[in-house]
C-alpha cells in the first residue's frame, strides 16, 4: 500500500476550521440569549398605543392609554395596534441584524456562502 493513504483523517487545516466553527456557534449561541432580554417599543398614536417586543420578536406586552379609548372606535384601536406591532417587529429586526449580522459575515470568510 501506497504511504498516506488510509490514514484518516488528519486534523491540519480542516481542524482550525471546526474551531473557528464551535467558536462561531457559542457566539451566536450567546447572541441569541441577549436578543431574547433585549426589548424594543413600537408606538402609534404619538404614544398612546405601544408595544414592547423582545430581540427575538416575542411580544411582551401591549398598552393602550386609557385616554385614547374614550375617542377611539374599534377599527381605529386595530389600526393603531397594527402599526405599533408593525414598528416593534421593524426594531426587533434591526436589533437582530445588529447583533447577528458581524457573526454571519464571520461565516462568510470560511467560504460557506451566508
Amino acid at each position: 500500500m501506497a504511504k498516506g493513504f488510509n490514514r484518516g483523517p488528519s486534523m491540519g487545516a480542516g481542524g482550525g476550521m471546526a474551531a473557528q466553527l464551535r467558536k462561531l456557534q457559542e457566539q451566536m449561541a450567546l447572541a441569541q440569549e441577549q436578543l431574547a432580554s433585549e426589548t424594543v417599543v413600537g408606538t402609534a398614536g404619538g404614544g398612546a398605543v405601544k408595544v414592547t417586543m423582545t430581540g427575538d420578536q416575542h411580544c411582551t406586552a401591549v398598552e393602550v392609554d386609557a385616554e385614547f379609548l374614550k375617542d377611539a372606535d374599534a377599527e381605529m384601536l386595530q389600526d393603531m395596534l397594527m402599526m405599533a406591532v408593525n414598528q416593534a417587529l421593524d426594531a426587533s429586526r434591526k436589533l437582530q441584524e445588529e447583533r447577528m449580522g458581524p457573526l454571519a459575515g464571520g461565516m462568510s470568510g470560511m467560504g460557506l456562502g451566508f
